[in-house]
């Protein structure tokens, strides 16, 4: 039984920092893509960021600079490092892990107020 769980997630002021994380179980969590992603309310799911499994990362522009992807895969647990954060950021956080099947977490609530 695959499991996703995201953490980290609150709220913060403008400027301020989070990190949240993804905790997978169930699977070969190496082997897999993690994507973080987010939708804000009314509006649609857009990817933040990627990680691969051999540690290539992609950033979306809005977040590029900002936010940071990683992984730790003896923990089975990827990371989204947020710096900087801005009231356009409020969204709900979630979590992809993508090889032949994906799987989504449940999400995590980030308000960033001004």
């Amino acid at each position: 039984q695959v499991q996703v769980v995201e953490s980290g997630g609150g709220v913060v002021q403008a400027g301020g920092s989070l990190r949240l994380s993804c905790a997978a179980s169930g699977i070969t969590f190496s082997s897999y893509t993690i994507g973080w992603y987010r939708q804000a309310p009314g509006k649609q799911r857009d990817l933040v960021a990627t990680i691969s499994s051999e540690f290539r990362t992609t950033y979306a522009d809005s977040v590029n600079g900002r936010f940071t992807i990683s992984r730790d895969n003896a923990k089975n647990t990827a990371y989204l490092q947020m710096n900087s954060l801005k009231p356009e950021d409020t969204a709900v956080y979630y979590c992809r892990l993508t090889n032949v099947n994906g799987y989504w977490g449940q999400g995590t609530q980030v308000t960033v107020s001004s």
